[in-house]
């Protein structure tokens, strides 16, 4: 395991004695389970998991913070849909170290690197140009300070997130996953984010962090210079905002949330 975490933070067969058909009775319940299994199939949504691809930033490590890739997955998987994790370079995604040290290593983040499945795919993350976006249902961008290298400036994430909103289509990020946000437009051509209610990491969170001075824009004066009715909660408290379909998370505490607003608007 602390490989592992290294190289990561790197880069009817008992009824057969019967006779004949099935009474009526036995087959109009295997009838009702079929009907059930493909109910839950049509329901099942395919979420597209996005995490960053940088492990630089203002001259230090960063990357993925765990926690909001690792509680949005579970979530998702839990609620019967399928997930894709996904990033712009595709290939292994790097972890912010931070993520996993006391106080920050979540239940769900420790289930996940002890999860050969979500560690494959971790470790193999599709890359985002090769998704094929007609067959996804929701985009949902994951934070961590890697984001503000490879999400802020990326026209394929801009076109995606363009696509999805003209599209109905769910659109949802969290703490530093909001960023990818600000270089879209409406088919108007205004800020996508204009007019619509949301959050993300907040101008006093950046601070607190130390980062005020070297991330590209701070998140929430650049949505309130677009016009957002950006929204917020006490720093490090849970907090999510829903805007039709564009859902957004304001730090690593709104991960759950977050997905759970997700989990109804794919209802």
């Amino acid at each position: 395991m602390a490989r592992l975490i290294a190289a990561l933070l790197s880069v009817g067969t008992s009824c057969a004695f019967l006779a004949g058909p099935l009474p009526a009775r036995s087959r109009s319940l295997r009838q009702v389970r079929e009907a059930n299994r493909k109910a839950n199939v049509m329901s099942a949504k395919n979420v597209a998991i996005i995490s960053t691809s940088a492990g630089s930033f203002a001259g230090g490590p960063t990357g993925l913070w765990l926690e909001e890739l690792a509680t949005p997955y579970y979530a998702f998987k839990q609620a019967g849909h399928e997930v894709i994790v996904a990033s712009p370079a595709g290939g292994a995604i790097p972890i912010d170290a931070g993520s996993m040290g006391e106080g920050f290593f979540t239940d769900e983040s420790k289930k996940f690197l002890h999860d050969p499945e979500a560690v494959g795919a971790l470790c193999h993350s599709v890359k985002f140009s090769a998704l094929d976006l007609g067959k996804v249902d929701c985009l949902y961008f994951a934070g961590g300070h890697g984001t503000v290298v490879d999400f802020a400036d990326n026209a394929e994430l801009k076109a995606a997130v363009e696509s999805f909103y003209a599209g109905g289509k769910v659109v949802a990020a969290a703490c530093h996953g909001p960023i990818v946000l600000a270089q879209c437009v409406k088919p108007d051509g205004t800020p996508l984010i204009s007019g619509l209610a949301c959050t993300g990491f907040t101008d006093s969170e950046e601070a607190a962090v130390g980062l005020t001075g070297k991330v590209p824009f701070l998140i929430e004066t650049r949505f309130k210079e677009q016009g957002g009715l950006f929204e917020s909660g006490a720093d490090w408290n849970p907090k999510v905002v829903t805007a039709g379909k564009i859902i957004t998370g304001q730090n690593p505490q709104s991960s759950a949330v977050t997905a759970e607003a997700v989990i109804a608007a794919l209802a």
